[in-house]
């Protein structure tokens, strides 16, 4: 059975506009864009809102190849994006018209924009879905997903999280970011209510929706729980949640025995999963009971997934059939799908004796000082263990100093050198301690490495 048709098949789902209260289903919306019977490729640029959940519902009843986006990339990146893949299709709301596009009103509340003219390239017959992992670059790069890749992973997920019927689920993720989809569709497909908005977790909006509606569940990356913790979350009572997830990176040992303690304290579930958007979603989760004995793993496989590690580099290998096509970087890679069903993760880790996995690292996330060669991920789980969980951002440059930037008034400069210095064995002058206002995130929820960098290190 396809992802749509799963979702058609849920009698108990509603979609609820924030907003208004208003209640939406599946039914009602089925066929709402007139969208022709033809295969081709769409770019959906895409928010939180229910009108854009219509849009994809739509579309993915169709036989549209879709390509979901932040609608905040700059028009100029939206413009090459368009160029290179020359889409059939194209939703954005926050502009009036696209050069070479009729506007088609689609219906009172959506309007697409339809190419004057073919693409005329092929797509291969299993690629349903494009996620870009290149947060606010606008890179043309993709992940190619199939509608097999979309519902294993979907039914996966529901093998271990407990979602049911009479759960409340609010959309706080992006639906363009594999963890925010993966939300969207295992809740369409078991849960009842999901709460359609453009609100987070620093709005009050979203606690006055949470008291509203009644929320049973939270998804958040390291970013958002970092920011649950600074803001309270742990002192309060939520009667209606029944559970939490997290992924999209490495929480800090800090933060997950905290909210693990809350949890079991309260009677609720705290799922740390992993997972990355080239297998779909998921890859593992660390059950709610191993949470605390088990601190810092990512857990086991999911249902249907196998992990190896290579011997040669200790990187974590993926099996499964959820694991996508490859990449995408122009309109010609569409006429090719990769179904090895392997993924190098580009992750190192290793796997205790009771058969759980812990990330070491990454790859390329290493920079050599002094001749020393420093896993930066390593580094800022340090300092988060030091000093109370709270966030660091650490960046190589150019191999001559490892940046460091945090946010928090404490501590200073020289606390964070001496710790490092004492840690890694390497001269205080190897490190380069910035506070700043805040940190760049990509629309992923995860760091902007890269963009920090070029802020930053020239004001060094």
């Amino acid at each position: 059975m396809q992802l749509y048709e799963r979702i058609a098949a849920n009698s108990r789902l509603v979609y609820i506009d924030a907003a208004t209260g208003r209640q939406y289903c599946a039914a009602e919306w089925r066929g709402s864009l007139g969208l022709e019977d033809a295969r081709g490729l769409a770019l959906l640029y895409i928010d939180n809102a229910v009108t854009s959940v219509e849009v994809l519902l739509n579309f993915l009843d169709s036989r549209f190849t879709i390509a979901l986006l932040s609608p905040a990339l700059h028009a100029e990146y939206k413009q090459q994006l368009e160029a290179i893949y020359r889409p059939c299709y194209i939703y954005d709301p926050s502009r009036d018209r696209v050069a070479g596009y009729a506007e088609v009103q689609a219906n009172a509340q959506v309007r697409l924009f339809r190419s004057a003219s073919p693409a005329g390239y092929t797509i291969h017959p299993s690629i349903r879905l494009l996620l870009s992992t290149s947060g606010t670059t606008g890179s043309p790069r993709f992940v190619k997903l199939s509608e097999e890749n979309l519902v294993q992973n979907a039914l996966s997920i529901l093998g271990y999280l407990p979602v049911n019927g009479a759960d409340v689920t609010p959309l706080n993720l992006p639906l363009y970011y594999s963890y925010g989809l993966s939300v969207f569709t295992t809740n369409s497909i078991a849960g009842g209510q999901v709460v359609c908005g453009n609100r987070d977790v620093l709005q009050p909006a979203f606690w006055e929706d949470l008291q509203r509606y009644g929320f049973t569940s939270l998804a958040g990356v390291p970013y958002v729980y970092e920011m649950l913790h600074r803001i309270g979350f742990c002192k309060r009572e939520y009667p209606s949640l029944r559970y939490l997830t997290q992924a999209g990176g490495k929480l800090s040992a800090v933060l997950a025995r905290t909210f693990g303690e809350y949890a079991a304290a309260h009677g609720k579930d705290f799922f740390i999963m992993y997972g990355q958007t080239e297998a779909t979603a998921r890859m593992a989760y660390l059950p709610p009971a191993d949470l605390l004995r088990k601190a810092g793993s990512i857990g086991r496989p999911i249902p249907n997934g196998r992990f190896d590690i290579d011997p040669a580099t200790q990187e974590l290998l993926y099996t499964g059939p959820n694991v996508g096509g490859g990449y995408a970087a122009c309109a010609a890679d569409l006429a090719a799908f990769d179904n090895s069903q392997v993924l190098r993760t580009g992750d190192m880790a290793r796997q205790d004796e009771d058969g759980y996995y812990y990330i070491t690292g990454r790859l390329k996330r290493f920079v050599k000082l002094f001749g020393a060669r420093v896993n930066l991920d390593e580094v800022e789980q340090i300092l988060k263990q030091a000093f109370s969980g709270q966030t660091f951002a650490c960046a190589g440059v150019d191999d001559r100093y490892l940046l460091v930037l945090h946010r928090e008034d404490t501590p200073d400069s020289t606390a964070v050198k001496q710790l490092l210095s004492r840690q890694l064995g390497l001269h205080p002058r190897a490190f380069v301690v910035k506070q700043v206002d805040g940190f760049l995130f990509t629309p992923n929820g995860k760091m902007d490495y890269q963009g920090m960098i070029r802020t930053q290190a020239a004001s060094v």
